[in-house]
């Protein structure tokens, strides 16, 4: 009997060493509540204080009211991009020390890699409808790159970024078909769902 029990432990050894080689396991859940708290403050402002809520595909971008809060749309994402990547490599480089582990090393960088290339593509193709009056489709489209990048980093982290990339996906294509709820689908991806993961992450894998 005891002999099993041995047996099994080493099994679960083996499968967590290959787990930690195979597996970026830092990200910590609180990452995930916080950027989701900068992402509901961002849509609140652009929503309340901006009167950004595109309910239309094409607007004029040489109207004054667009010209005019376009520049602070953008900005506010910025500072919620950097708000939320700085929490993230804060609250994640403290889990790997406790892990005894490097935050930084050739498995996170094939994830940055695999995130990147969805990222960036949809970063320009937002500045490009943008520049050409299409404003009603940054969020969604802002919410399927996110949403693809997502899923291609699954594959390197827990596998619960997969569901999380899925909803982020069917939220940038409702908000395509029905432009007018964008800013909301917005903040459900980027902060309800993203807040709701780091909560269960955090009491799955943290606690």
């Amino acid at each position: 009997m005891k002999e099993e029990q041995d047996y099994v432990q080493d099994i679960a050894q083996i499968r967590s060493i290959m787990e930690r080689s195979s597996k970026f396991l830092s990200l910590a859940g609180w990452a995930g509540i916080m950027a989701g708290v900068y992402a509901l403050a961002g849509a609140y402002i652009a929503y309340a204080v901006f009167n950004f809520n595109p309910n239309q595909l094409i607007y004029d971008t040489k109207s004054a009211s667009v010209a005019a809060s376009l520049p602070k749309i953008v900005l506010l994402a910025v500072v919620v991009l950097i708000l939320a990547i700085g929490t993230a490599i804060l609250l994640s480089s403290r889990k790997a020390s406790k892990r005894g582990e490097k935050l930084w090393n050739a498995l996170v960088k094939r994830l940055l890699i695999n995130m990147s290339v969805p990222l960036i593509i949809g970063g320009l193709l937002i500045l490009i409808v943008m520049a050409n009056g299409l404003i009603g489709w940054m969020a969604p489209f802002a919410l399927l790159f996110y949403g693809i990048a997502l899923y291609n980093a699954s594959q390197f982290t827990y596998e619960e970024i997969r569901s999380l990339g899925f909803i982020q996906i069917g939220l940038g294509l409702f908000s395509a078909y029905f432009v007018e709820y964008g800013v909301l689908c917005w903040a459900l991806g980027f902060g309800v769902a993203h807040s709701m993961y780091g909560v269960y992450m955090h009491y799955r894998y943290e606690r």
